[in-house]
């Protein structure tokens, strides 16, 4: 017998084989139990999920001996030939190659027929959304009232291209892609099935760049045997797969999060040479960071795979920073990811945005002079907003009758300010901050003048505009020496209405 990869040799044969997808299977076999079968299914998800090999198991179930049942014998004839795609009352149908209108009415011509040996014909459609829109109009009369004894199984990874119309008459199932983890393990056990030596280290790297796809996986697995042979170590994945290892992610990201530009690029620099691709260490890089940010608002969140002591590194490292600063390290790699994706020279990018990230994680920002004064006023104890309010014994003067007549304007001679006396306890740290800064401030060698009151007008105005009134220079507030400093330095005066 001729050799066969992984993904056609271990791939599922019933329910139970199939591995991630268990909000499918479940379904499929209460409707199978209960006798809830539609006449149209598609299944929907990334590539190397299970879609067709949920679709076989699902069809030998219905086809088997004395089915439709759930728990079928995969060794009996009509399962082996479901399997090697040979059986007559089931035919597999490639949606790219028969997309026109003159095969779907063929199928259409050809439902009408029994099936020769099991209990329904069933036709399986891949890549269905490869159809012309003529080609889903010729097929919609028949979906949608299809004969007793046919069922439909439909399979896309890109189902917003199928008609509205085609997706109302059939059931969706949404298959997800699979979780590093469980590949990781599926892939041991496979090695272990074929007598080879897989890592740990090694099946994680592999479960890792398969980004949720079990049959990448496998094809992997497979092309590192012919490389290694029987003994496969973390660094051979690296090295063939141009994958960056989860140590060197970390210790990028302790960079980033101290502040070592020099080392963050020189690290990106040593990837680019040695032939790692960047784009996917940018992503484990937004991974990585993901998960600290994660960490923040959840501390009984894991490392998502990152070894225990790298992560409590990791954790250490981001302790000083708050969750909106990693947010918006985040947010400059995202764009920096949108950027490399079209760019010919993506170290480039990839070091820029590695500068501004550590710019944005180092510069202040409004909420940190908040939080400063919030912790001031929490370690004196007093309100902030009391501390710039009058106190009772400096109230403003009495406001004047309307009518009073009008005082008359002088000029006011040059005040000087009276010797600074000791300040009371109730003044607040604001106070004295305000004082130091009005005692840098540079000495005003002019006095304060008051402006010359206008010329009164004829009595036939009658109404007359309002005259500022100069306050009275024994007043307790204004007397104040804070305040006389803050006039002096400054070239202010007192009016009043």
């Amino acid at each position: 017998m001729s050799y066969q990869v992984f993904a056609r040799k271990y791939r599922p044969r019933t329910f139970d084989d199939v591995l991630g997808q268990d909000h499918v299977v479940v379904t499929l076999r209460n409707a199978i139990q209960q006798n809830r079968l539609a006449h149209a299914y598609l299944f929907v998800g990334p590539r190397g999920t299970g879609k067709t090999s949920t679709a076989r198991i699902f069809a030998k179930a219905l086809n088997c001996t004395a089915g439709p049942k759930v728990d079928f014998d995969p060794d009996e004839d009509v399962c082996i030939e479901i399997a090697e795609g040979r059986s007559l009352d089931v035919l597999e149908i490639d949606g790219a190659s028969n997309n026109g209108v003159e095969q779907v009415r063929e199928l259409r011509d050809s439902v009408k027929f029994a099936p020769s040996s099991g209990q329904f014909r069933i036709y399986y459609i891949d890549e269905v959304h490869m159809l012309s829109n003529a080609a889903f109009n010729a097929l919609l009369k028949t979906l949608e009232e299809p004969p007793p004894h046919v069922k439909f199984i439909f399979a896309t990874t890109e189902a917003h291209k199928i008609l509205p119309t085609i997706l109302s008459r059939c059931q969706r199932f949404d298959l997800r892609p699979i979780p590093t983890q469980l590949i990781a393990d599926h892939l041991l056990h496979i090695a272990g099935k074929e007598g080879i030596d897989l890592d740990q280290a090694a099946a994680w790297a592999i479960a890792k760049g398969a980004d949720g796809g079990m049959r990448d996986a496998q094809s992997m697995l497979d092309q590192l045997v012919a490389f290694c042979g029987d003994r496969i170590l973390e660094e051979n994945v690296l090295d063939v797969f141009g994958f960056t290892s989860r140590e060197k992610v970390a210790n990028l990201t302790t960079a980033l999060l101290s502040r070592d530009t020099p080392t963050a690029l020189s690290l990106i620099q040593k990837e680019s040479e040695s032939g790692r691709d960047l784009s996917q260490l940018l992503g484990e890089l937004i991974g990585c960071l993901r998960a600290l940010l994660v960490a923040k608002l959840d501390p009984a969140a894991d490392g998502e795979g990152i070894p225990v002591e790298l992560w409590q590194a990791l954790l250490a490292a981001s302790s000083t920073y708050e969750a909106d600063r990693i947010l918006a390290a985040i947010d400059v790699f995202a764009e920096t990811e949108s950027r490399m994706k079209w760019a010919t020279n993506k170290r480039l990018h990839f070091e820029l945005g590695v500068i501004k990230s550590i710019q944005s994680l180092g510069e202040f920002r409004i909420t940190d002079v908040i939080k400063v004064l919030n912790k001031g006023i929490s370690a004196t104890g007093e309100d902030f907003s009391a501390s710039v309010e009058v106190s009772p014994t400096q109230a403003a003067p009495a406001p004047v009758p309307a009518s009073a007549p009008a005082p008359k304007l002088e000029a006011v001679k040059p005040v000087v300010a009276a010797p600074a006396k000791p300040a009371a306890k109730s003044k607040s740290s604001a106070f004295e901050s305000l004082g130091s800064l009005i005692e840098s401030a540079p000495e005003v060698s002019e006095p304060v003048v008051a402006p010359q009151p206008p010329k009164p007008e004829p009595k036939a105005q009658i109404v007359e505009a309002p005259v500022p009134k100069v306050v009275a220079a024994d007043d307790s507030f204004y007397q104040d020496p804070l305040v006389q400093a803050a006039l002096k330095k400054f070239e202010g005066k007192i009016v009043g209405t």
